[in-house]
């Protein structure tokens, strides 16, 4: 029982750094845009963040929590915003290629943070000296009204609040994707953008919140990685980058739905750390079982081209560039 609740904890922690990506991707892909810079722009979230916090705690010997965790958000979600505004003017005014725009986020935001990141390691005195304590205690720190609800609370306790706030965003994009008048015409810009710009649509406009919004919920995931589940440190392991990636599997997973990105981001750590719980296995299948997640991404793919239901397709004009002269 122990172990199950501890692959559960696991799996939360885990699906938690990509449920923001796949969140925000899914909004920025609802509205045609394939940005599959989602990594790049996790890092810029999780560098940004840990710099915010850093100079905060290096300026105040007795931090604010409050302040710890406003001026870490407030760094990674503009920094992350500052990412999605550079991939829609590429894309979006310029019309670059959206796969080429996109790895090229990816490759420099991962150089631009493992760059500012060794410079914060020889500032704090060494490499993995980073000491943003206050900040990562601040983000661990579990909701008190859980301390009274038993064997539940036990469970509960054990995440800080960014996994409520995971959760949160989740609903509420799913609930303004479908029921509201704003997320409707997003999801037609994303359709059709010629129909949606001959009623009246800005779709260069919506184009451009979407991104811009989209990846900066995305960032939040890197902030979650840097500062819950690295506890407040810095790495250049490229642990982003693969989560960052996972996230962009788990869009597909989800057939585009950001509800389903709550138990299919769960269901891709439990996959994942699977092997970590099951004893006797050797290095290579401990290899093999790293894999389920995309494995089962692949399957998703396949049953969903099979059953051709037009609710779990892809917006139609996902990853092209729209000419408003030849609508």
């Amino acid at each position: 029982m122990g172990q199950l609740i501890a692959l559960i904890q696991a799996a939360v922690v885990f699906g938690t750094v990509i449920m923001f990506g796949a969140v925000g991707e899914i909004v920025t892909e609802k509205a045609g845009n394939l940005n599959l810079g989602v990594p790049g722009i996790m890092y810029l979230g999780g560098i940004c963040g840990l710099m915010g916090a850093f100079y905060y705690e290096m300026a105040n010997p007795e931090p604010s929590a409050f302040m710890c965790i406003l001026i870490a958000m407030l760094c990674a979600f503009l920094a992350s915003m500052a990412g999605g505004l550079i991939f829609s003017f590429l894309t979006i005014t310029l019309r670059a290629n959206q796969n080429v725009t996109g790895l090229t986020l990816t490759i420099f935001a991962g150089g631009f943070a493992n760059f500012f990141g060794g410079s914060l390691n020889k500032l704090a005195g060494g490499v993995g000296q980073i000491n943003v304590a206050a900040t990562s205690a601040a983000f661990r720190k579990t909701p008190a009204f859980f301390a009274n609800m038993g064997d539940v609370g036990v469970l509960l306790s054990a995440f800080g609040f960014m996994v409520y706030l995971a959760l949160i965003i989740a609903i509420l994009m799913n609930w303004f994707l479908n029921k509201t008048s704003v997320g409707l015409n997003l999801r037609a810009v994303g359709e059709s953008p010629a129909t949606a710009d001959a009623a009246g649509i800005n779709v260069t406009r919506y184009k451009y919140l979407a991104t811009c919004i989209g990846a900066g919920i995305s960032g939040l995931g890197g902030l979650y990685y840097v500062m819950d589940y690295t506890k407040g440190t810095w790495d250049s392991d490229g642990g982003i980058e693969r989560l960052g990636w996972l996230a962009v599997a788990l869009v597909i997973f989800t057939t585009w739905k950001p509800k389903r990105s709550i138990w299919g981001s769960y269901l891709f750590g439990m996959l994942f750390w699977l092997y970590f719980y099951i004893p006797g296995l050797t290095r290579s299948s401990q290899e093999i079982f790293k894999m389920l997640p995309y494995l089962v991404t692949v399957i998703v793919l396949i049953v969903v081209s099979m059953r051709r239901s037009r609710d779990d397709q892809p917006p139609a004009h996902l990853g092209l560039p729209y000419f408003r002269e030849e609508r």
